[in-house]
Parts: C-alpha cells; sequence; structure tokens
C-alpha cells in the first residue's frame, strides 16, 4: 500500500532546496548519497516533517524516518552555532508526536527511533566540506561526559565542494550549478534578470530541467526572496542576532515582494504566500 506523503508546506519561507527533496525519490537519492547506501523503494521512506510545527520562529526543511532511524535534514545559507539547539527542540516535537504518552508510564521501555542530523551548507561564508557541531559546545560547563549531547554534521554544498556526494545525487549537484549561476550573474544584473538567466540557462543545459519547467515562476519568486534575505543578515551580523535576523527576514520579505511587485508576474496572494507577508502589507507596497 502506498504511504501518504504530505505536501510541502511554503507558508513560511520555503526553500528551493526543500522543494526538490520534498520529493520522496528526490529525498531518497539524497539519503542514499550521505550515508553510502542503496535503497532503491521511496515507499520505504516516510516524510514525517512537522507541518506548521514553528518553535521560536524556528522549523526544519526534512525530517523522515527510513530504517527504524529518524533523520532531520536542514538546508541553511549563513552558518548558525545554534543548529545542536534548534534541533533538540525539533526532535523532542517529533518523538512527542511518534510515541504515545500513556506508554511512557508503563513498565517496559518505550522504543524510539534512532536519530541522525544533518544540514546541507551553501553559503558563501567559507566552510570546509564537513564539519561537527555538539549541543555540549553551548554548555556553561563541560565535563568529561555530557549528560544531554546531540551531534549535527553540516555538508557545504556549494559547487566545488564535497564531489563524491555530488556524483552519488544528480539533483543535489544540480542545486548547487544552479545556486552557483544565480550569485554569478547577479554581480553583473539586476536581481530579478539574473534569476531569470539563471533559469533559463540550466533549462538549456539539462540541470534541474523538468523541475524548473514546472515550478519556473515560484522558483524565480523564492531565488529572490533567499537571495535578499541572505544579503540582509550579512547586512545585520554585528547586530544583536536574534533580532537582526528578524528585522532581516522582514527587510528581505518587503524587497523581495516589491521586486515580484515589479515583475507583474504574481497575484498578491501568491506573493504573500511566498514572502511570509500579509496581502494588507503587500497592498501597502504598491501605494
Amino acid at each position: 500500500m502506498t504511504k501518504k506523503v504530505p505536501a510541502a508546506n511554503r507558508n513560511y519561507k520555503d526553500t528551493i532546496f526543500r522543494m526538490i527533496f520534498s520529493d520522496r525519490e528526490s529525498l531518497l537519492s539524497l539519503y542514499n548519497a550521505v550515508n553510502k547506501r542503496n535503497y532503491t523503494n521511496p515507499d520505504d521512506l516516510e516524510i514525517v516533517t512537522l507541518e506548521n510545527a514553528i518553535y521560536m520562529g524556528m522549523k526544519n526543511d526534512l525530517a523522515f524516518i527510513l530504517d527504524m532511524n529518524l533523520y532531520l535534514y536542514e538546508h541553511q545559507s549563513t552558518v548558525n552555532p545554534n543548529i545542536p539547539l534548534r534541533d533538540l527542540f525539533y526532535i523532542a516535537a517529533e518523538y512527542q508526536k511518534l510515541i504515545d504518552r500513556k506508554s511512557l508510564y508503563s513498565s517496559a521501555i518505550q522504543k524510539i527511533p534512532t536519530p541522525g542530523f544533518f544540514v546541507f551548507y551553501n553559503g558563501i561564508e567559507p566552510l570546509e566540506d564537513c564539519c561537527i557541531s555538539r549541543l555540549s559546545d553551548a554548555f556553561l560547563h563541560t565535563g568529561a561526559e555530557p549528560a544531554l549531547e546531540l551531534i549535527v554534521t553540516t555538508l557545504n554544498i556549494n559547487e566545488g565542494h564535497n564531489c563524491e556526494l555530488m556524483q552519488h545525487c544528480r539533483k543535489l549537484k544540480e542545486y548547487a550549478q544552479y545556486v552557483a549561476k544565480v550569485r554569478k550573474y547577479a554581480e553583473q544584473l539586476p536581481l530579478e534578470d539574473a534569476v531569470e538567466r539563471a533559469v533559463t540557462e540550466c533549462i538549456r543545459e539539462n540541470i534541474l530541467a523538468d523541475f524548473l519547467k514546472k515550478n519556473r515562476a515560484e522558483v524565480v519568486a523564492m531565488s529572490i526572496f533567499e537571495y535578499d534575505k541572505v544579503e540582509e543578515e550579512k547586512k545585520l551580523r554585528k547586530a544583536e542576532f536574534e533580532a537582526g535576523v528578524e528585522q532581516g527576514e522582514k527587510q528581505a520579505s518587503v524587497k523581495a515582494a516589491t521586486r515580484m511587485l515589479r515583475m507583474g508576474s504574481f497575484s498578491l496572494e501568491q506573493i504573500a504566500e511566498i514572502s511570509g507577508l500579509s496581502v494588507d502589507e503587500i497592498k501597502g507596497l504598491t501605494e
């Protein structure tokens, strides 16, 4: 029997990475490449991403169960040392969903899927191919063996990094190529023109061609938003971190919505869904 797959939620500043890998076949290919496995049946993979589950403004991109293991995959375009703490909150919410709380008071041990935590990084700040971060790095006092630990593996997926991984997951490699093209042309052209050129060129070169043809308008809008968000966060790096990120996201939303209004290809509702602004806020921009 085919399992029901949750549809990707576009209402919370989604990313192109999540759009691509919300498809079970693509996600299984990514899993195989990361773990050096050879699963062939996408039905073996169960997506359990908590839709609309936001804790202090944070969400996880993809969560899935395979072979009795529970994996959290997150895409990041900026270096964030708080990922282990964020994953701790998220994995607790996942276990709460999976487990009947009444069974926690029984005499039998309640078995839970073994967790795995991965970040796929494609920001412009230099980062090695693979690095490890630990929850214990944030502890005020550390002992020889922390009573609580959570380990996150971050993989650099920029073009030219982790070549073996890219060879085993074609869509990941092509996603890296697309991002590289956007950045290249954004140095020469207005952002919306740069994104359109990157999309057109990728389709011509058979890079994510089917995906880009099917989702062109949404990809263009999200690429503009993602690029603006990174640029605004860069400007606010010296500000207080949490307030800076919140302000940066708001400014990026306004800037992306303004660009989409200028392009004239999107309805107010589509702009609101992608940018995270309300329709009234977007109407205010038009005025």
